[in-house]
């Protein structure tokens, strides 16, 4: 289904609403709309969300509701709440998701949001894997509805504005694994020094975050990524196992940054998060390695790591031939 056109929502689509939330609803199995119940909002909407300072979308085709989406301020930190995301059966994976969902962040960010949230049902599998593809990670715990349908909702959120670098515990690092490994992909096809030679499988990748996550719920390793106005572009880690004679070493893994948004101070801001991060935790000796010649030597070197030496031929480059190893150490005051 193509063509769907996107208008400020009116009270006067409340059949619409109430029609297509039904729908989706009636995907799943113990999902029961009770307008009247409990979302009497759903009879006069665009009023609802007016009234809150927010504001809501429709996608209109033939003269028909096949998508929706709102926001509304939290009044607490700059954060603002996305609401009522839904895209008729027919209408999905022709983008319009991302447009109505690409508006309603828009508004947000415009009002002067710094941070998004939301909340999503347990058992709306396909809408997690959409919010995460747009950068958002589980955040809180679950949250429970004395409702007809016994709901349990995750709550997901991201920074919207500038860039940020934050660290993911156990269940936000799961949440983000499909986007990191779109990220690693992307970074090994472009040449990044990294384990993995082009091109990576997207389930090798994916089995690679999976343990990352796996670690991470361990206290074995600190996962750190960055947002871009809004978008999750980069990552890096502290592998935390170090040997019994180690315990204030750590070693920086997997810096990757999105190929397209490089050289604007993302990679930075991860490796001095990471240096923040280590010292936070009694961690006085960082190491980690690259490629000769790489993009990442560069910045290790502006960064003020000190290289311990170099291995020829220590690993192959994208195209399989033998390349250089820089090692490097930061002592951390």
């Amino acid at each position: 289904m193509t063509g769907a056109a996107l208008r400020p929502g009116r009270d006067d689509d409340a059949e619409g609403f109430i029609r297509l939330i039904g729908d989706c609803w009636s995907e799943y199995p113990g999902c029961i709309l009770h307008v009247d119940g409990e979302v009497p909002e759903l009879r006069a909407l665009a009023s609802y969300f007016a009234k809150a300072g927010g504001a809501l979308w429709v996608a209109e085709q033939d003269g028909r509701v096949v998508g929706m989406a709102a926001t509304r301020p939290m009044n607490q930190d700059a954060a603002w709440e996305i609401c009522k995301v839904y895209v008729s059966k027919p209408a999905r994976g022709s983008g319009l998701a991302h447009a109505l969902m690409g508006a309603a962040e828009a508004h947000a960010r415009a009002a002067g949001a710094e941070r998004l949230v939301l909340w999503t049902d347990t058992r709306f599998e396909a809408a997690h894997r959409f919010y995460e593809k747009r950068g958002f990670v589980r955040q809180g715990s679950i949250r429970i509805l004395d409702d007809i349908s016994n709901s349990l909702e995750f709550r997901y959120a991201k920074p919207l504005r500038g860039l940020v670098v934050e660290a993911l515990d156990a269940a936000a690092a799961a949440s983000a694994e499909r986007r990191l490994a779109e990220l690693l992909v992307g970074a090994v096809a472009a040449g990044a020094s990294l384990t993995w030679l082009p091109p990576l499988d997207p389930a090798v990748a994916r089995g690679y975050w999976k343990g990352v996550s796996s670690a991470v719920a361990l206290g074995k390793t600190v996962l750190l990524v960055a947002w871009l106005d809004g978008e999750l572009v980069g990552t890096v880690q502290l592998d935390l196992a170090m040997p019994e004679n180690a315990p204030h070493r750590a070693e920086v893994r997997t810096l990757l940054v999105e190929p397209r948004v490089r050289r604007q101070g993302i990679g930075a801001a991860l490796m001095k998060r990471a240096e923040q991060a280590a010292r936070g935790i009694g961690r006085r000796l960082l190491v980690l390695d690259t490629r000769r010649g790489s993009e990442a030597e560069a910045l290790y070197r502006a960064l003020g790591w000190t290289a311990l030496g170099t291995i020829p031929g220590f690993e192959l480059d994208g195209a399989r031939q033998p390349a250089d190893a820089v090692f490097f150490w930061k002592a951390l005051s």
